[in-house]
Formats: structure tokens, C-alpha cells, sequence
């Protein structure tokens, strides 16, 4: 945001590299306004890549949950050799050599009631995912802002240079001025020196404005992660006005709608929703559930037989007796058949099996995690609560001290302008006595250091109201605007 602070040595050397690299630039620049500095933030800022990403897991997550209300459908199939003595459980039988088996089945399954569960999850996550797209918003805003107030400095450290660099050009004329008066021996040679050393003093100022306004373009450039470069410039607008507005709004009205209207407040708001939701939830793992079901299964073992038609019978006789008479031997009439392993179809229509059924489940004691649950459902609740109340309060105290401060910059920028009148018309007299020797060069120099201060002052007070203004404009809903209309 928009700000005056003093240049640490790092900095300095940064902006004394930056600003060679400007001044070897001789090719065209680009001369960005403060839509495309916005602009490009918008699109280039890493924040809001990270949020957006999280706004698409959002929405596949509410996706999923509405998905979930559907019948689920699950097909299942193996292969499976077993070697040694064991039950084959198509036959029922011991087998005792290797058996290869085939299982398949296809289940279905489908929640009746499970208290609300689902439907209260698809309601929180479709809240999720509108307070995500607010935190967006949050942070483009917050982006814009700042990106404004980076433009805003670079303006008022082009402003400040030019007042050093206006006033080390009439320094530098005067010290002409006096050092011919001193060959003539009209002025002496202390006057000369005095205004030497002012002319020293002025162009480290400005030496130290030009590196001011080289790191508010660098810090620009960074903030909306635009690649350094040296031809960057920005448009020079028609500020607004400093006056008081037309139409008086107090700090209460605009906080007022920005109650209404601010993203931060809207996703404070959802997540208290959300938390409800989740207390829901929370609550409907003490209800019954109630879930039908279905299946479909069949399969294949390599120990299930059958006749080979195929072979004929190999029938043997074997002696069961003798007749009472005759003494002959009876004999008795035994089959052989060939066996093979039942067909894949066969078995597939023999050994099929469909099951239909309901399922309910009755929570009675688990550990107390269904009454853990709702308690830290309801805490979490109390957490998005005082969220929202501080959100609401920062909201507050935002708009009250940018209205106080827009309120005290323009005050000090009437008193501002009135004091660079006074100090313009006494420097211009105390020039004019000076060139005539009435008054020294220490009582020029201290005029002239009082006028640059007083238009030092006046800027700050200027660019401090405008930005001020430009934030209460921006919680009324209107889009970031600093020049006229």
C-alpha cells in the first residue's frame, strides 16, 4: 500500500543498478495504466493460481458427493489353482489334485437412510465451493489494492523528484550567481561556500528521489510478478480532485454496505454455514442406516465332473453267488464310465447364485465417537462464529481509520497548500534580498529548505487522500479508480 519510508544501503545499491539499467534502455517502452498493472496481476500471481486450483478441488469435491448418493455397481472376478486335499466348494467334495477355479460376481448396493449423512454432505461441500470463489475474490482484491498503492508511490516519487531536481536547478544557477559576485567582490566568499554545500546537500536529494522512484517501480514489478525489465513505465493520469466530496458519506454508511457487499464477510458467513452442515453430520451417525443390496454370482472348479458320452461304458462281471441247484456261479454286471470336467458354460448356468436384501445398522456404543464428533462439530461452529465477528470487526476498523485518515489528509493538504503559497511568496522575497545582498546565504538556504518541505508535504498529503479515497470508494462497491472521471 502506499507508503514513504527511508532506503536501507541494500536498497540503495538495487535501485542505483536499476536504475543505470533504465537509463541504458533506448528502445520504445510500453507505458502500462494502472488496469494493466491490475490486469496482469490478476492473471500472473501465484496466490491466486494456488486458490484457483482450490476452487476446482472444491467443485470435484462436491461432485463426488453428489455421486455418491447414486447405487454403487461393482463387478468381481478370479483365478484361482489349488493344490492339496481340500473342499471344493462347487462340488462339496475333497479334491486332492491341482484344481483351477473361476469365481464372478457383480453387487450392487444402495443407502435408503443413514440420517441425512449424504445429503447434508452434498449441502456443505456445495457451500465450500461458493466460499472458496469469495476467498478469491478476497485475494484479488487485497491485490488490487495493493497494486494501486505501488502505482500511487511511483507517482509521488516522480512528483518529489522533479520538486529536487527544480530545486538543485535554481541552487545551481545561484551558485553561478554568487560565485561571480564573489570575483567581483561583491559577495564573500563564505556566501559562495554556503551555497555550495546547499547544492551539495540538494543533489544527493535528488540522487536519492531518483533511487526512491527506481524502487517503487522494481517493488511494482514484483508485486504483479512482471519480469524486470527496464523499459517499464506507467501512464501519468489525471489525479482526482483533492476536495471533500460532493456527497458527505460517513464511515458508518459505507461500512454499512460493505457488510453486504465484501467477499470476506460473504465466506465468513458460508463457512458458518458449512459448520451447521457439518453438526448434521455430525448428528446423523446416531441414526439408524438402512441400506439395500443385491448380487449376482457364479463360477467354474475344475472338480466338478460329468459322463463323457463320448466313451463307452467298460462293463465287467464279478461273481455274487451260486444257484441252490445247480451250483452255478451268479454273476453280477458292473458299468465303468469316463468322466470329464464339466464345461465352462455348464457350470456357469449350475452354479449361479442372486441375492437381494436390506441391511440395518443400529449405532448403540462406539467409544463415545459419535457424541466426540458432534462436540467438535459445535466448537468448530463457535470458531467460524467468532471468525466472521472478527472479520467483521477488522472490516470495521479498516474503514473507520481510512476515513479518519482521508479526513486528515485533506486538512493537512488545505493547510499544505496555504503554507507553499506563504513559502513560495517568502522565498521569492528572501531571493530577491539576497541577490542584493540583505540577508546571507545561510538565511536563503534555510528558506529554500523550508519550501522544499512544504511541497514534500503537500505531495504526501495529496497522494496520502487519494489513496485513502480510493479505499472507501473501493468498499462501496466501486471499482479502484485514481483519476477523474
Amino acid at each position: 500500500m502506499f507508503r514513504l519510508t527511508t532506503l536501507p544501503m541494500g536498497k540503495l545499491y538495487l535501485a542505483i543498478s536499476f536504475s543505470l539499467l533504465l537509463a541504458s534502455s533506448s528502445f520504445s517502452q510500453k507505458i502500462w495504466t494502472l488496469e494493466d498493472c491490475v490486469e496482469y496481476a490478476l492473471e500472473n500471481n501465484l496466490d491466486i493460481q494456488k486458490q484457483i486450483q482450490s476452487v476446482e478441488s472444491n467443485r470435484v469435491t462436491l461432485l463426488q458427493s453428489g455421486l455418491s448418493m447414486l447405487p454403487n455397481l461393482n463387478f468381481n472376478a478370479s483365478n484361482i489353482w489349488n493344490t492339496g486335499q481340500t473342499i471344493d466348494q462347487y462340488t462339496n467334495t475333497f479334491a486332492t489334485t491341482t484344481v483351477r477355479s473361476n469365481n464372478f460376481s457383480v453387487s450392487s448396493n444402495v443407502t435408503l437412510f443413514n440420517g441425512l449423512q449424504k445429503f447434508n454432505s452434498l449441502k456443505r461441500n456445495q457451500i465450500e465451493l461458493m466460499a472458496s470463489r469469495y476467498d478469491l475474490d478476497v485475494i484479488k482484491n487485497d491485490i488490487s489494492l495493493a497494486v494501486a498503492g505501488y502505482y500511487l508511490d511511483i507517482l509521488f516519487n516522480k512528483e518529489i523528484l522533479d520538486v529536487t531536481e527544480s530545486q538543485l536547478t535554481i541552487t545551481t544557477e545561484q551558485v553561478e550567481r554568487v560565485r561571480k559576485m564573489v570575483e567581483a567582490g561583491a559577495a564573500a566568499q563564505g556566501d559562495l561556500l554556503n551555497i555550495q554545500a546547499q547544492a551539495s546537500t540538494e543533489e544527493l536529494n535528488t540522487v536519492e528521489a531518483r533511487n526512491r522512484l527506481n524502487i517503487s517501480y522494481l517493488s511494482l514489478q514484483q508485486l504483479i510478478d512482471l519480469t524486470i525489465s527496464s523499459d517499464f513505465d506507467i501512464e501519468k493520469p489525471r489525479l482526482k480532485e483533492v476536495a471533500p466530496p460532493k456527497e458527505m458519506i460517513t464511515a458508518e454508511t459505507i461500512y454499512g454496505h460493505a457488510l453486504t457487499t465484501r467477499p470476506e464477510i460473504k465466506s465468513a458467513e458460508l463457512r458458518i454455514e458449512s459448520a451447521n452442515k457439518s453438526l448434521a453430520i455430525a448428528r446423523g451417525g446416531q441414526s439408524p442406516s438402512l441400506t439395500f443390496g443385491g448380487s449376482y454370482a457364479t463360477g467354474y472348479s475344475g472338480a466338478a465332473k460329468t459322463i463323457d458320452p463320448n466313451i463307452p461304458p467298460v462293463i465287467t462281471t464279478y461273481p455274487i453267488g451260486i444257484t441252490q441247484l445247480t451250483h452255478d456261479t451268479v454273476l453280477g454286471y458292473q458299468s465303468t464310465y469316463s468322466y470329464k470336467t464339466k464345461s465352462f458354460s455348464d457350470q456357469w448356468n449350475d452354479n449361479d447364485n442372486l441375492s437381494l436384501g436390506f441391511n440395518l445398522y443400529i449405532p448403540i456404543f462406539n467409544g463415545w465417537q459419535v457424541r466426540s464428533s458432534i462436540t467438535q462439530a459445535k466448537i468448530q461452529r463457535n470458531i467460524a462464529e467468532l471468525d466472521l465477528e472478527q472479520r467483521k470487526r477488522t472490516l470495521q476498523k479498516t474503514i473507520e481509520q481510512a476515513y479518519a485518515d482521508a479526513v486528515a489528509a485533506l486538512q493537512k493538504y488545505t493547510s499544505a497548500h496555504q503554507k507553499v503559497q506563504a513559502q513560495e511568496e517568502s522565498f521569492k522575497y528572501t531571493e530577491q534580498k539576497f541577490d542584493v545582498g540583505m540577508v546571507t546565504s545561510y538565511d536563503y538556504n534555510n528558506s529554500k529548505k523550508d519550501l522544499t518541505s512544504a511541497q514534500s508535504e503537500l505531495l504526501q498529503a495529496k497522494y496520502d487522500f487519494i489513496f485513502k479515497t480510493t479505499i472507501l470508494d473501493f468498499y462501496m462497491g466501486n471499482p479502484i479508480r485514481i483519476s477523474q472521471n
